[in-house]
C-alpha cells in the first residue's frame, strides 16, 4: 500500500488509491475556516437543493444559493444585535434546516457556538450555558426558552433568538427575537466579514465526563476542515446525491458528516423514526449516516417480514441466506479480507476461490428472488451506508453484505471531530474499524507502561492528527490527562492493528459506555446511585455496543438473608442447605430475588438527578465473588478494573445480552 507524501497535513499519508478517488472532487484544502465553504459551494452547486424537510409545516426546500444567503443573513442579524467575534452563543436545538443556518450563521459572524439538544435535561443545559460563558442564546422554540428562562437572569445572557416563528414574549427584560424578526433586521444591514484562522475556536460540543458533568470539547476550524478534506478519501458523493439525515445534528458524528456531504453538493433530506421507512422508499437515498441501532432496526424489520412469509417461502429464504453466508466468507478469504485469516495460504485461497465459484450461481439466484426486493425497501440505489458511534454486530454486518448494501464502518470520538478511521469500499474488512483517514496516526501502547506495541498485540489506542481537539474548555487538568506532550490523544479504547493498519477494537479502557444508539453513558454516577440499595454491595455497569445497559452485581448477602427471612423464605447459596419447615428455599436465580433487584435498580436509577431513559439498566447478573485487590479486579485505590472484570466475566456478559 504505497503512501504519497503530501505537504498539507490534512492529507498526509494519503494513498495513491485515495488520491485517485478524490481527484475529481472540489478541493477545500486551502480554506481557512468552515464558513468560507458556503459561498464556494453556492457558486458550484447553486440550483441544487441543499436542504429539504418534507415533514415541516410548511415543507422546507432550500437550494445551495438560498442556504448561503440565509447563513449570511443570520450572521448579519447577529452582528446588528451586538454579537462580536469570539463571543460564545449557546445553540439549543434539534434537527432542522434552521439549525444549520444558525450554526453556520454564528460562525460566519465570528462567534463560537456551544451546542446541545433542546430535549436535554434542564440542569444540563443551564450548566452548558454557564460553563461556556455564553452571552447569547439561540433556542429551538418558545417552549425551550421558557424551560430555561427563570435562571437566565443569573447568567450573562443579553440576547435570545428563537428558531421558530412564534411571537417573542412582550414584556421580557431580555432582548428576544424570532427567526423572522432577526432576518428582517439583517436585511437592513451589511455583513461585516470576519477573518478566522484555522486555529480559532469554532464550536464547543459538551460530552460527559467521568463525574457525569459535561466537558466542553473545543473544536477549531482546523479540526472541522480536516474532516471535510479527508473524509472524501473514504466515500465520494456527487453533486445532487440524496442523503437521508436522522441522527442528532448537534452530535459530532452527524454534524461533521453533514458538513462533508454538503460541501460536495449533496441534497439532505430530514427524516425521523416515524417516517424513515416511507422516506427510504420515496426519496431513494444514495447515502445514509447511521448508528448500529438504526441498522439493527432495519435488519429486524426485514427479518419480521421474512417471518410473515408462508412456510415454504421462509425455507427458501433461509436456504439462500445460508448459501450466501458461505459465499461471502469464501469471497473474503480470496480477497484477504477475513479478519480471522488475514494472510491465507495459496491453498486456502484456491479452495475458497473454488467454493465461491460453486456458490456464485445460487447466490445470484438469491439476489434475483430475495435480495433485490429487500434493497427496494431502502430505495434501491444506496451506494453506501456509513455506520459509527459503536460496533456493528457481526450478523447485521454480514446480512447487509449478503443483500448487496455496502456498510462503511467508521470510528472516532467527539474529541477527534470525530472520524479517525473508516473502512473503504475497496478494503471493507468486516469486524474492523478500518484504516486511518489521511493525516491520522494510530499507536497501540501498553495501558500500564505506555510502551508501543507491535501490530497484532492488544493495547490502548492513541490517536494523533489535525482532527484532535484543542482541549476541554476551561479544564486544563482533564486536557493534560487526555492529550500528552507529543499530541497523542488517549482514546480510552482497547484494540490492535493489522499489518495493513486496520484498527480492530476490543473494548474500553476508560469508563464511558457507548450504546448502539450512539449515546455515551458514564457508569460511575449510576453505579453510585445503585449502591444506595441495601441489597447491592458492589456493581459494575456493562453494555458497550449494546442496545441498553446491563450490570454485574455482587449482592449484600447478609441484608438479602434478612429480607428473605422477613418473607418467610430461606436464601440458599449452597446446594446442600435444606429449607426449614416454616420457610421456602430460594436462591439468587429465583424469580422473587430477581424481581427484588429489578425494583431496586429501577427505583435508584430513576431517582437519580439527571435521569435519562438510556440510564435504565436492562439485564443484570448476580455474582458471588466480590471485586477485590486480591483477585486483581480492583486497583490499590479500590477502583474497579473494568477491563479486567469484563475479561473475567466475558461469557456471562455475552450470555446476558444474548437472552
Amino acid at each position: 500500500m504505497s503512501k504519497t507524501p503530501v505537504k498539507n497535513s490534512f492529507l498526509a499519508n494519503i494513498t495513491e488509491r485515495e488520491l485517485q478517488a478524490i481527484k475529481h472532487l472540489p478541493d477545500y484544502s486551502s480554506v481557512e475556516s468552515l464558513p468560507e465553504i458556503w459561498p464556494l459551494v453556492a457558486q458550484r452547486f447553486g440550483n441544487i437543493v441543499a436542504l429539504h424537510n418534507p415533514h415541516a409545516q410548511p415543507e422546507i426546500v432550500l437550494t445551495y444559493t438560498q442556504l448561503c444567503q440565509q447563513i449570511q443573513l443570520f450572521a448579519t442579524g447577529l452582528q446588528a444585535l451586538g454579537v462580536q467575534a469570539g463571543d460564545r452563543i449557546s445553540l439549543i436545538s434539534d434537527n432542522s434546516p434552521r439549525w444549520l443556518i444558525a450554526d453556520q450563521g454564528i460562525m460566519t459572524a465570528g462567534a463560537v457556538d456551544a451546542v446541545r439538544s433542546s430535549q436535554a435535561e434542564r440542569e444540563e443545559l443551564l450548566y452548558i450555558v454557564a460553563n461556556s460563558g455564553s452571552t447569547a442564546l439561540v433556542v429551538e422554540d418558545l417552549k425551550t426558552f421558557k424551560k430555561l428562562r427563570d435562571r437566565l437572569d443569573d447568567l450573562p445572557i443579553k440576547l435570545v433568538i428563537l428558531l421558530s416563528d412564534e411571537a417573542p414574549p412582550e414584556a421580557d427584560t431580555l432582548k428576544v427575537y424570532s427567526f423572522a424578526q432577526l432576518m428582517e433586521i439583517a436585511a437592513k444591514h451589511t455583513l461585516q466579514p470576519v477573518k478566522r484562522s484555522r486555529d480559532d475556536l469554532a464550536t464547543l460540543i459538551y460530552t460527559s465526563g467521568t463525574t457525569g458533568k459535561p466537558k466542553g470539547v473545543m473544536l477549531s476550524h482546523r479540526n472541522l476542515m480536516h474532516q471535510i478534506v479527508a473524509i472524501p478519501a473514504v466515500v465520494q458523493p456527487q453533486g445532487g446525491d440524496i442523503v437521508l439525515s436522522i441522527l442528532p445534528t448537534w452530535h459530532s458524528y452527524e454534524r461533521s458528516c453533514e458538513y462533508f456531504l454538503l460541501s460536495l453538493g449533496c441534497t439532505q433530506i430530514y427524516t425521523n423514526l416515524r417516517s424513515i421507512k416511507q422516506d427510504l422508499k420515496e426519496f431513494r437515498p444514495h447515502y445514509m449516516v447511521a448508528v448500529p441501532r438504526l441498522l439493527e432496526s432495519i435488519y429486524e424489520g426485514v427479518q419480521k417480514q421474512f417471518r410473515e412469509q408462508p412456510a415454504s417461502r421462509q425455507r427458501l429464504i433461509k436456504f439462500f441466506l445460508g448459501i450466501s453466508e458461505k459465499y461471502i466468507q469464501a469471497r473474503r478469504t480470496v480477497e484477504g479480507l477475513d479478519l480471522q485469516n488475514l494472510n491465507p495460504s495459496i491453498v486456502e485461497r484456491l479452495t475458497a476461490s473454488t467454493q465461491a465459484a460453486a456458490l456464485s450461481p445460487l447466490h445470484a439466484l438469491g439476489e434475483k428472488l430475495v435480495y433485490n426486493k429487500v434493497r427496494e425497501a431502502t430505495g434501491g440505489r444506496v451506494k453506501q451506508m456509513i455506520s459509527g458511534g459503536g460496533a456493528l454486530p457481526k450478523h447485521v454486518d454480514d446480512f447487509f453484505e449478503i443483500i448487496g448494501v455496502e456498510i462503511l464502518v467508521g470510528y472516532g470520538l467527539t474529541e477527534t471531530s470525530p472520524v479517525t478511521h473508516a473502512r473503504r469500499y475497496w478494503r471493507n474488512l468486516r469486524g474492523s474499524a478500518g484504516q486511518p483517514i489521511p493525516g491520522t496516526e494510530t499507536k497501540i501502547v501498553d495501558s500500564e507502561t505506555r510502551k508501543e506495541l507491535p501490530p497484532g498485540e492488544k493495547g490502548l489506542v492513541l490517536l494523533r492528527g489535525p482532527q484532535i481537539m484543542q482541549g476541554y474548555y476551561q479544564n486544563p487538568e482533564a486536557t493534560a490527562k487526555a492529550i500528552d506532550s507529543e499530541g497523542w490523544f488517549d482514546s480510552g479504547d482497547l484494540g490492535w492493528v493489522t499489518p495493513q493498519n486496520d484498527l480492530v477494537l476490543t473494548g474500553r479502557a476508560k469508563d464511558t459506555i457507548v450504546l448502539t444508539n450512539g449515546e455515551n453513558i458514564e457508569p460511575q454516577p449510576i453505579e453510585d446511585a445503585c449502591l444506595r440499595s441495601p441489597y447491592i454491595d458492589q456493581i459494575m455497569l456493562v453494555g458497550q455496543d449494546q442496545k441498553s445497559l446491563g450490570a454485574l452485581i455482587v449482592p449484600n448477602l447478609e441484608a438479602l438473608e434478612k429480607w428473605a427471612a422477613s418473607q418467610n423464605l430461606q436464601l440458599c447459596i449452597e446446594d446442600d442447605k435444606v429449607a426449614s419447615a416454616t420457610s421456602q428455599k430460594i436462591n439468587l436465580e429465583s424469580k422473587i430475588i430477581q424481581d427484588l433487584f429489578r425494583q431496586e435498580l429501577n427505583r435508584e436509577v430513576q431517582n437519580r438527578p439527571g435521569y435519562r431513559p438510556d440510564d435504565r439498566i436492562g439485564r443484570f447478573k448476580l455474582i458471588l465473588e466480590p471485586f477485590s485487590i486480591e483477585n486483581g479486579m480492583m486497583t490499590q485505590k479500590l477502583s474497579i478494573k473494568r477491563h479486567v472484570v469484563m475479561e473475567r466475566y466475558r461469557d456471562i456478559i455475552n450470555g446476558m445480552f444474548a437472552q
